[in-house]
């Protein structure tokens, strides 16, 4: 009866000492998940930004074109980093892995 009121004890505290640490990774969870979906439903964005910052850049129809090609692939890059967000949100980055926007030169959303 002693051993089994202790063997609880032993996983109340286990559990409760587990419990501290989570809330600390439960947000980069919600976050990526988050972050994914918006870039999912969002990534479009890329296409009439890239085209204005296009023209900004070079002279209009240049940039029109060279943000049109730009926009286009980034739409496709950042909605296939955002599916993978999504679908991965559960499983941490590894420590010391950068965020796939980082590598890729991307903002964490289409409108920053």
């Amino acid at each position: 009866m002693a051993m089994r009121r202790l063997a609880h004890r032993a996983a109340l505290a286990i559990s409760l000492v587990g419990l501290a640490g989570s809330p600390a990774w439960a947000q980069d969870p919600i976050h990526k998940m988050g972050r994914g979906v918006a870039n999912v439903l969002t990534g479009w964005i890329e296409l009439p930004k890239q085209i204005h910052l296009g023209k900004q850049e070079d002279n209009p129809v240049a940039g029109i074109g060279w943000g049109l090609l730009k926009g286009a692939g980034l739409t496709v890059l950042r909605a296939g980093v955002g599916v993978y967000e999504a679908v991965t949100f559960p499983l941490p980055y590894p420590k010391g892995f950068a965020s796939p926007y980082e590598q890729m030169e991307l903002t964490d959303y289409a409108w920053e």
